[in-house]
């Protein structure tokens, strides 16, 4: 067993957000990652996948997320099941934002879908075809 204390939690801000890692592999030695999100109000985010499933549980604010070409409009206490290998977006409201907690299996990868980077990605996004695990779920 293993305590992370809130001062001890590893913070990566985005221009879209601060992920704020709860527990992984090399914060608490989980063998699940649980991450934070504190989007800015108005944020769109890139377009994305990840290798596996993860779970999204909104405490605050709320979103529209783009999930293999549905729409879902998603606020405090709804939880989203996003399946692996399946492309999506998240729009925060443009007042408000939104703060979620995310689970995803150690290890986890995020890529982007069709091998193309979008212009305006940030230094921590993947590149190309590449796949990698996000700071936040180490």
């Amino acid at each position: 067993m293993s305590v992370v204390l809130s001062a001890d939690t590893r913070k990566t801000e985005t221009p879209n957000a601060v992920m704020t890692t709860l527990a992984s592999p090399t914060q608490g030695g989980a063998a699940q990652a649980m991450w934070r999100v504190d989007a800015k109000p108005g944020m769109v985010g890139p377009v994305h996948a990840f290798d596996a499933e993860l779970v999204w549980t909104w405490i605050d604010g709320s979103a529209v997320v783009e999930l293999g070409g549905e729409r879902f409009e998603v606020g405090a206490g709804d939880t989203m099941v996003l399946p692996a290998d399946v492309s999506r977006q998240m729009c925060a409201d443009a007042e408000r934002g939104f703060v979620s907690i995310v689970v995803a299996p150690a290890g986890t990868q995020v890529y982007n879908p069709g091998g193309e980077s979008e212009p305006d990605a940030c230094d921590l996004a993947p590149k190309a075809s590449e796949r990698i695990v996000p700071l936040w779920a180490r």
